[in-house]
């Protein structure tokens, strides 16, 4: 493969009709392209490649499969708070002692963030929490036990 050593305009010189280029029409219509588009560059346009667009070919980085990406369903402790007494009244959360038992994941969720305030009681059964959310139950006098369920039931 022969490699274009000059620049265009080195060849654009002395202003004759031709330009050096030959009987009138030659080097003008897209014959002289080399192809439209991205053609060629695999072949005669394969220079392109390697000064202009390096990973052009090949794979690059890694794709997670959708069957193992976690999907996180979270909840805010100040939500949980203000439904706490409907969540009772279904049956979804219990009372026990004088505290609130409630299990999120029961509920959909398997993350509990930390938004909101807590002014009640609350035994708290989540697979993940944040530490923000975890320190306002404890500081309303609940408590929050850990499950390492899985993610996708």
């Amino acid at each position: 493969m022969t490699v274009r050593r000059r620049s265009k305009s080195r060849k654009l010189r002395g202003r004759t009709r031709t330009m050096g280029w030959g009987r009138v029409g030659q080097h003008r219509k897209s014959g002289s392209r080399g192809g439209f588009g991205l053609v060629g560059y695999h072949k005669h346009k394969w220079s392109l490649v390697t000064k202009l667009k390096v990973r052009w070919y090949g794979k690059h980085g890694f794709k997670s499969p959708r069957a193992i990406a976690l999907e996180i369903n979270e909840v805010n402790v100040g939500e949980l708070n203000e439904a706490i007494d409907e969540l009772v009244k279904r049956g979804l959360a219990q009372v026990e002692d004088d505290r609130i038992v409630v299990d999120v994941t029961k509920l959909g969720y398997n993350k509990v963030l930390g938004r909101g305030k807590v002014d009640k009681k609350i035994k708290l059964i989540a697979p993940s929490i944040t530490e923000l959310a975890k320190r306002k139950i404890e500081e309303a006098g609940g408590e929050v036990s850990i499950i390492r369920r899985s993610f996708h039931g």
